[in-house]
């Protein structure tokens, strides 16, 4: 009973801040990202009666007893839908540069989702995948499709209305994501730790659940229309409101770093001197910009003069979750 599945990360273009249900994974606000191309998870899971206990392995190295934990809970999870108790060994490499602001918890967890399901029998449409892939992560549910996906928040207590679906593909629309990295050095907090202490104290968390439904609203209509400038000012501002609740946490804290704000304050002179341009940041101190394909030399260029900037990644839209052929 063996299966290996192929998942790229994506970036959030409205953001996923708060959940209503930490244990389900169920978010206080529906979100919208587009699927990668170049950064990606490979994993094979492999079910056996002769196994006596659940086996990971990351990046050709043994997970520690807490990854571990996390692990052997998702699993019991896809267990409990197939009715078996079998035990899995775990071969995952990620292929992912966490310095550069991707979670690869996303591909990970969609990747882990897909390989599990198939090589324990169970037969899941990409819906049921993706809800399962949310309980390991949330942005995990959006990783499931390529191109450009909408994870829907539901409102069901059990999470059943609660998933991902795709809006338009990765062929439909071709624009370029440029990720900035300024730094390596991991976060003070956690996006977990973050995210529950800006919904348990922040004051301008209602008023980020009330403007992010009509940003949903706005992006979905620029994506579909492919509307890159309506596109571009929606998602950049809703990153911006995002930070903002984090300034208003109790103790507030911030995830960026100067060299961030020289970033963004770049794109904001690449946008004045006629390019089009746009910022998002997620809970990290990196940026990611937007742009069409006709400008991606001339903003690349252009950032790189910047003495912050360690690295660019070049991205495109990618595709969803894909079965690989078992190695024997």
């Amino acid at each position: 009973m063996k299966a290996t599945a192929k998942a790229h990360t994506n970036i959030a273009l409205i953001k996923y801040w708060g959940k209503r249900d930490e244990q389900l994974f169920l978010p206080t606000n529906s979100s919208l990202s587009v699927t990668l191309d170049k950064f990606y998870t490979e994993t094979s899971v492999h079910f056996s009666p002769d196994f006596h206990a659940d086996r990971f392995i990351l990046n050709d190295q043994q997970a520690d007893p807490k990854e571990m934990e996390k692990i052997t809970t998702f699993l019991d999870r896809i267990r409990n839908l197939s009715g078996k108790s079998l035990y899995a060994t775990i071969d995952s490499k990620n292929y992912v540069p966490t310095a550069a602001g991707f979670a690869s918890s996303a591909s990970g967890f969609a990747a882990l989702a897909a390989a599990a399901t198939k090589a324990i029998g169970l037969d899941v449409d990409y819906r049921q995948l993706s809800q399962i892939a949310r309980q390991g992560s949330g942005s995990a549910s959006r990783s499931i499709y390529g191109g450009y996906v909408e994870w829907q928040k539901g409102e069901k207590a059990d999470g059943s209305d609660c998933y991902a679906l795709p809006i338009i593909s990765e062929q439909d629309w071709d624009i370029r994501v440029l990720s900035v990295e300024v730094t390596t050095k991991a976060k003070k907090v956690l996006s977990r730790e973050g995210m529950k202490r800006t919904v348990e104290t922040s004051p301008f968390y209602s008023g980020w659940l009330e403007a992010v439904e009509k940003d949903l609203i706005t992006a979905r209509d620029a994506i579909k229309e492919k509307d890159f400038e309506k596109l571009g000012h929606v998602v950049e501002a809703n990153a911006l409101k995002m930070h903002a609740t984090t300034l208003g946490a109790n103790p507030p804290f911030m995830y960026w770093q100067s060299a961030t704000v020289e970033v963004m304050q770049e794109v904001e002179e690449l946008r004045a001197a006629g390019i089009e341009a746009y910022f998002t940041i997620d809970a990290g101190p990196n940026v990611k910009v937007l742009c069409q394909p006709k400008d991606e030399h001339a903003v690349r260029d252009k950032l790189s003069l910047l003495t912050v900037v360690r690295e660019i990644h070049h991205c495109r839209p990618g595709p969803g979750i894909t079965y690989l052929p078992i190695e024997k």
